[in-house]
């Protein structure tokens, strides 16, 4: 579970992204790579409003730190939002 409070997401998401957002739900995710967890967590979807390319974007918390994705091809999902984050390292 994210220990941040939702306007820090909010904060961040305007500040890289641009875009003010609204949160829609809570997923768990667990990515696995050849059979090992690799990331294991809760993912915050959020609507995006005003952004010219998407209109969902995906975020979390890992120590104090806001990782956050837009929903923009190929991510359609919290899953490939970190799937993505981690290929793109």
């Amino acid at each position: 579970m994210n220990d941040l409070p939702t306007s820090t997401f909010e904060r961040a998401i305007r500040a890289t992204h641009g875009a003010k957002s609204r949160l829609l739900r809570r997923e768990h995710v667990l990515e696995r790579v050849e059979g090992k967890t690799v990331w294991i967590g809760e993912v915050l979807v959020f609507e995006l409003f005003d952004h010219p390319d998407a209109t969902r974007c995906y975020a979390w918390e890992v120590n104090g730190q806001v990782t956050a994705v837009l929903g923009v091809p190929p991510v359609d999902s919290a899953q490939t939002a970190v799937r993505a984050a981690i290929v793109g390292g």
